[in-house]
């Protein structure tokens, strides 16, 4: 009963995360870069005595989430480039990205969920992570939320054999939780190199860890929805997630709306 309640509990925060963000469960904005401020009472140190200013480090830096500290993480764009960076094709990508263990979600993976779909398509769809009948079968949107997306794609006239279907990060958090942000930095470039191969001219974020991860954006799912944001030359609109849905059947209402504008933005590009 106890496991239960609190099942429930989670999945009932969960959705109000979905609407409004971190804004209800927080004071200040939830990731942050620590910068040093001037010590007005510090002592003077009189001349000749001075000690040297600490350069600092460019290459590191130090994020903060509300419940976890991840301090020195490497700054990415000062990595040597990876074998997979040169992938010319997704399936060369895959080969090459297929086995990482770059952050913690791999020793708790069953398969490593790449995505799948048209390799040319104009439409990416973008979730949050893979669930329990991902990880299980290695392919995105299997399971209950799975079928409501197709569905939904099938409403606005699309099949997802017309689309591209993927995560921001690509091993499933334990218990379905939300990645954390180091492990969606760590997976988002595999995400942006899919991008760049498929170039599609519309993706539809689901959700607001989506939306917030690939934007890199702090606002609310409400304030993202209905408008159109530029990324590597695709147009991008958000929408709830279909697992929200199943949850909050009220919300379905809204989600019609948006997928109305998404098609209609696709038929004035085409």
């Amino acid at each position: 009963m106890i496991t239960s309640l609190k099942e429930k509990l989670v999945e009932l925060l969960k959705d109000q995360r979905e609407i409004f963000g971190n804004d209800l469960f927080e004071e200040n904005n939830s990731w942050k870069t620590k910068i040093e401020q001037p010590d007005n009472n510090r002592k003077s140190v009189k001349p000749g005595n001075q000690m040297p200013d600490k350069k600092p480090n460019s290459s590191k830096v130090e994020i903060y989430d509300k419940q976890f500290a991840f301090s020195e993480c490497e700054d990415p764009g000062k990595q040597a480039m990876e074998t997979w960076e040169s992938a010319e094709s997704l399936e060369e990508l895959h080969k090459n990205i297929g086995s990482c263990t770059k952050c913690v979600l791999h020793e708790g993976r069953n398969k490593f969920v790449f995505g799948n779909g048209n390799a040319n398509a104009d439409v990416m769809c973008i979730g949050e992570g893979p669930g329990a009948e991902e990880d299980k079968q290695g392919y995105p949107f299997v399971g209950r939320a799975g079928k409501l997306l197709t569905d939904i794609l099938k409403a606005i006239k699309f099949s997802r054999d017309d689309v591209f279907i993927g995560n921001v990060v690509k091993c499933r958090p334990p218990g379905n939780r939300t990645p954390l942000p180091l492990e969606m930095n760590t997976c988002l470039p595999y995400l942006l190199k899919q991008i760049d191969l498929i170039k599609p001219k519309l993706i539809l974020c689901l959700g607001l860890t989506a939306a917030q991860g690939l934007l890199n954006k702090k606002d609310s799912l409400t304030s993202m929805r209905g408008k159109i944001f530029d990324l590597r030359g695709a147009r991008v609109m958000v929408t709830y997630h279909p697992a929200a849905l199943l949850r909050n059947p009220q919300w379905k209402k809204g989600c019609w709306e948006d997928v109305q504008k998404f098609r209609k933005l696709y038929d004035e590009l085409n």
